[in-house]
């Protein structure tokens, strides 16, 4: 085995020689060159050799610095995900379905952060600049100062961006994007994962935010290498039915702010309008009680939600019964239904079990769990729930309720949206200064026997 070079290193000025010698001639000092054992071993075309990086400067953990600066865009929903605004530099990923609205906000973003001072690109590779007039003109923002350019060839794209220095970049969509560099055809992998990393790069090297839509498949997942997404700083997915109105910003991951945060949005002939209250439109008219629909209080983000659970449950024609899920995890569903069998002596087999989440919002968090449950008590057993009363906590395999955390800002929202009762686990405290009833329940066999008299 061939042995490594030695490298003699001057410590005053770092310069680097073959041997040693008395007097640096980078600096002129004298006795500072001392031998240092190379980076790393083995042939420098293989490894790192003996080349020497600079060093770099270290911080401890007690340093204070500033938050970055945002620019508002006048949008709440949209500055509420985002962490409070745009963050100069950074890179975000919009992901979601086809037609869901994803150019359309990102449109009016464009125009909302332009009237605001920002300068602001936006690069459309699907859609000529004729259509995306027609779309600017349609929601009344046609006078926007908003530059607008069609291109697909990366290197171009970033010329383009060196050159007018904009505040914001906007590239929809970053399958369509294609590098010069790179042999294959655009929307593969090795494209989208190069042009994201060109894009990223430039965003953090002239300070820049480049805002990047990306397709999902048919899992949700966005289109591409899941490299891309940690490529970026923040990644927002756009979600939402096409038969409902409502629309849901939702950030999966924020280096600058919360994750999980939700932005409300209905799709009218206007574009997106913000909802500010978004339980009072999830809910709808709950005038009167129904058997199988039981009021969620949840937490999205910082803020409580309230939507409504509606179950159906009816006698299976097949073999096979059916378990069908919208807006929640058909696993959970499963889990709740072994758990009423097992614990509470309530079978459900032989029976065709439905679940919705009304107004095509999605729950992920298992506080749903107590909330599934008694919509689908109340479904089997035709009794409603008691009136004006929202359910929360999540149950364990044992049958037993978990308390759920911020419990306090679920149950001000329910009373602040006019619910007199709050169905919760033990251990749940009472809201202070408050007229709201708490019915607590240390499993789930006592909530089956207190309100419908089974189990």
């Amino acid at each position: 085995m061939a042995k490594s070079p030695l490298t003699f290193i001057c410590q005053s000025c770092g310069a680097t020689y073959s041997k040693w010698s008395g007097r640096c001639d980078a600096c002129g000092a004298w006795n500072t060159i001392v031998e240092e054992q190379p980076l790393s071993a083995g042939p420098a075309s293989k490894s790192l050799g003996t080349k020497r990086g600079k060093g770099m400067v270290l911080t401890d953990l007690s340093r204070e610095e500033a938050p970055p600066p945002r620019a508002a865009s006048g949008i709440v929903e949209l500055d509420r995900v985002l962490g409070g605004g745009l963050v100069p530099a950074s890179a975000i990923l919009v992901g979601g379905d086809p037609g869901i609205g994803k150019s359309t906000l990102l449109l009016q973003a464009a125009a909302s952060f332009a009237k605001s001072g920002t300068s602001c690109i936006y690069i459309s590779g699907e859609e000529a600049s004729a259509q995306v007039r027609m779309r600017a003109q349609r929601l009344g923002l046609a006078q926007a100062p908003v530059k607008l350019a069609t291109e697909t060839n990366l290197r171009d794209i970033l010329t383009t961006l060196e050159a007018e220095k904009p505040d914001l970049a906007i590239i929809d969509s970053i399958q369509t994007m294609w590098a010069d560099n790179v042999e294959a055809s655009p929307g593969s992998v090795s494209q989208v994962r190069a042009a994201a990393h060109e894009l990223t790069r430039f965003a953090k090297r002239h300070g820049v935010a480049v805002i990047l839509v990306g397709h999902v498949t048919k899992e949700g997942q966005i289109a591409g290498p899941r490299v891309v997404e940690h490529m970026v700083d923040t990644v927002l997915y756009f979600e939402g039915e096409r038969g409902h109105q409502f629309r849901i910003l939702r950030a999966v991951k924020n280096r600058f702010g919360p994750a999980d945060e939700i932005g409300v949005f209905e799709m009218t002939g206007d574009g997106l309008a913000e909802v500010a209250n978004p339980s009072a439109l999830f809910l709808g008219d709950r005038e009167q009680p129904q058997p199988g629909a039981a009021v969620f209080a949840g937490i999205e983000g910082s803020r409580p939600v309230l939507c409504e659970i509606q179950a159906l449950v009816a006698p299976s024609p097949h073999s096979q019964p059916r378990r069908s899920t919208v807006g929640l995890d058909s696993g959970r569903l499963a889990m709740i239904l072994a758990v009423l069998e097992a614990r509470c002596a309530i079978p459900f087999s032989g029976l065709d079990v439905y679940l919705n989440v009304a107004g095509g919002l999605r729950v992920r968090e298992p506080a749903a769990d107590l909330a599934v449950a008694a919509a689908l008590l109340s479904a089997r057993e035709d009794v409603a729930l008691p009136p004006q009363s929202v359910v929360f906590g999540e149950i364990s395999l044992s049958g037993s309720l978990r308390p759920a955390g911020q419990a306090e800002n679920r149950l001000k929202e329910a009373s602040k949206l006019g619910f007199s009762t709050a169905i919760a686990p033990a251990q749940t405290k009472a809201l202070a200064g408050e007229d709201m009833a708490l019915r607590q329940y240390a499993d789930l066999a006592g909530l089956v026997g207190d309100i419908f008299g089974a189990g």
